[in-house]
């Protein structure tokens, strides 16, 4: 609790203790009524003294029709007709419910805090041997900075020098820590745990991942769900609806008594039973519970590392029946890896290719070898992926007259041997007699000496989690999985196969993507949503044009995080099932606050117009439905076991 909550609360008991004894002293002592006046005026003036204010404040600036006039109508209404103890317990009970629902909010916004608090406070620069701490937003692009033990990573970059372990559970929800050395893009936000890092940035404060996540929950609540925008306007005219509804009820009555039946008019009766209706009216349980509904999926879904953009997105992506996806870099790691290497045939062994990997011979090791070296000047994914397999350093002194040949491959000298390693087009070009492969993947043909040794297979390492990412879709009630890819039909197949997606479309373009998604958008029934994950720069006109965009991973493109409306901290595909069930949790409990609230006031209204509820019925219509709708509306914090 803050401090506020705490003296709301301690308003509350001071008003509740001084209410019973009030009234366990009258009962029991004959007290004359402007004595009991000014001894209940005490708790009415304790607890509900704020909402007189707020009330007067509206009335002077022309915004009379809110929950603070209402209840200030109806408990002044209520002691000025003697019911003392009713005008006081209206405003004590009114005044719990608030209080419930501040602390509801708290709950929501501390799990947003938590990520606000990624936030770093400074920079360390390094001037003349010393650490100077800098504003983050003073640091240019290609600047050095210093990260120390239990520090913010204030910018994105490059770590240069050192390795370390990471905190990223802010950003991603995951507690497991990630392992970062030289050479490895570190993104702002994590924690350092361990030892320090260098690292050169790759941009401006104002543009770094941080930056963009804090900018993304700041404008969380400005875009609303028809369910809200809904709920606003039926209490902008609901409110002075039942106003001149009461007073209608406290004035006609009694004037058709008196002029048309000649009986006494019996104004107290129908002024209380006017009053009765007001506090059974006002709307506090929908506007508040409602839009508490929505802040706290939203501040639910971001403790797992889910970023929803707004509770409009939330509301569509309750209703998505299809998923679209991109392969590379969703499905797949987006990271290249040697999985097998084959001399003459490719009936040799495949999986991992790390050079000490007791499953390949001599020759083939040497094989990898000769690529590696050949190709160790490229910066090419291919190349890097055949550097990164040999795992030694390696010698550029071995090689020369390094040769690229565009869309073919690279001739080089290594020790003297002349390496042709490279594509079809390459054997061909060279007059090479080579072997063709039958794997899914990237080849990569190698001759020593214009003999054909083998080749190397290359292919996007799966994600372990897409397989149970797509079986959990379909048990959310996802009827349709897609995949759209530039890749060729083979390995379009083998993906979709493996993970169990039986639509798929290989070779398109971005331009192609987006008219997929269209055809599939025109197929849908009308409250049906289609969801598109991507995480590419290529992939952000169709986070666009889709009902909802997801972007896959902290580490995406800056387009395909602007471009959707939904963003995923991490790289788990799993995690879009939970994001639809939490948007589906949140918009049940959303109905079922609207539907019991309309009903119960619906009933409540009629028995207080008849005579039938008093003031006491009227409070449990009021404040014990806010409280049960509120805390029905807490719920959607709690999204571990979804």
């Amino acid at each position: 609790m803050n401090t506020k909550q705490k003296k709301v609360l301690v308003r509350i008991i001071v008003t509740a203790v001084l209410l019973v004894g009030f009234s366990l002293l009258t009962r029991y002592v004959s007290v004359n009524r402007w004595i009991q006046f000014g001894m209940y005026l005490i708790p009415y003036l304790i607890i509900g003294y704020d909402i007189l204010k707020k009330a007067g404040k509206g009335i002077l600036n022309r915004q009379v029709f809110d929950e603070n006039f209402l209840m200030a109508l109806a408990t002044v209404g209520a002691i000025a007709l003697g019911d003392y103890k009713e005008g006081v317990a209206v405003m004590l009970f009114y005044q719990i419910g608030e209080w419930f629902q501040s602390y509801a909010v708290g709950r929501s916004r501390r799990n947003i805090s938590e990520l606000m608090d990624i936030r770093p406070d400074y920079a360390n620069i390094e001037k003349d041997g010393q650490l100077e701490k800098v504003d983050p937003d003073e640091v240019e692009p290609g600047s050095i900075i210093v990260v120390q033990p239990g520090e913010k990573v204030p910018i994105d970059g490059v770590v240069i020098e050192g390795n370390s372990t990471l905190n990223t559970s802010a950003l991603t929800g995951e507690s497991v820590p990630r392992e970062v050395a030289a050479g490895e893009e570190i993104i702002s936000g994590c924690i350092n745990l361990s030892g320090v890092l260098k690292i050169r940035t790759s941009r401006e404060f104002g543009e770094s991942t941080v930056s963009k996540i804090l900018e993304l929950m700041e404008n969380a609540s400005s875009r609303k769900s028809r369910s809200e925008n809904f709920i606003s306007k039926f209490a902008r005219y609901y409110t002075p609806a039942v106003c001149f509804g009461a007073l209608a009820l406290a004035v006609l009555p009694p004037v058709v008594r008196m002029f048309f039946m000649s009986a006494a008019p019996q104004w107290g009766e129908w002024i209380y039973r006017a009053l009765t209706f007001l506090v059974i009216s006002c709307p506090c349980a929908l506007v508040i519970s409602i839009p508490l509904s929505f802040f706290a999926g939203i501040g639910g879904a971001s403790a797992e590392g889910i970023l929803i953009k707004g509770s409009n997105y939330m509301e569509t992506l309750a209703q998505t029946k299809a998923v679209v996806f991109d392969k590379t870099g969703t499905i797949t790691q987006g990271v290249f890896e040697v999985c097998g290497i084959h001399e003459e045939s490719c009936t040799g062994k495949s999986g991992s290719a790390e050079a000490e990997h007791a499953g390949y011979s001599e020759s083939e090791r040497r094989i990898l070898e000769y690529a590696a070296l050949a190709e160790c000047h490229s910066t090419h994914p291919i190349s890097v992926s055949l550097q990164k397999a040999y795992g030694k350093r390696l010698d550029m002194e071995r090689v020369t007259n390094v040769q690229e040949i565009s869309g073919h491959g690279i001739i080089a000298e290594v020790d003297g041997h002349q390496v042709c390693a490279g594509n079809d087009k390459l054997m061909k070009q060279q007059n090479i007699d080579y072997r063709d492969c039958s794997g899914t993947g990237t080849v990569v043909h190698v001759a020593i000496d214009g003999k054909y040794e083998g080749h190397i297979l290359i292919s996007d390492v799966i994600k372990e989690q897409a397989s149970e990412a797509m079986r959990q879709l379909k048990e959310t009630g996802v009827r349709r999985l897609v995949m759209l890819t530039g890749d060729d039909a083979k390995v379009a197949a083998k993906v979709a196969g493996e993970v169990g997606i039986t639509e798929y479309h290989s070779g398109l373009l971005p331009a192609d993507k987006v008219t997929y998604v269209e055809e599939i958008l025109g197929q849908k029934k009308e409250k049906e949503a289609v969801a598109f994950v991507g995480d590419g720069i290529n992939d952000a006109p169709v986070l666009s044009r889709a009902d909802i965009g997801i972007a896959m991973g902290a580490l995406g493109s800056d387009a395909a995080i602007e471009a959707a409306d939904i963003v995923l901290m991490d790289d788990d595909p799993s995690k879009i099932s939970k994001a639809i069930r939490i948007a589906r949790k949140c918009m049940r409990i959303v109905y079922e606050n609207i539907y019991f609230a309309i009903g119960v006031k619906g009933v409540c209204l009629f028995l207080g117009a008849v005579g039938i509820a008093n003031m006491w019925v009227a409070i449990f219509a009021d404040v014990g439905v806010m409280v049960l709708a509120v805390l029905n509306a807490v719920r959607t914090l709690f999204t571990k076991k979804l």
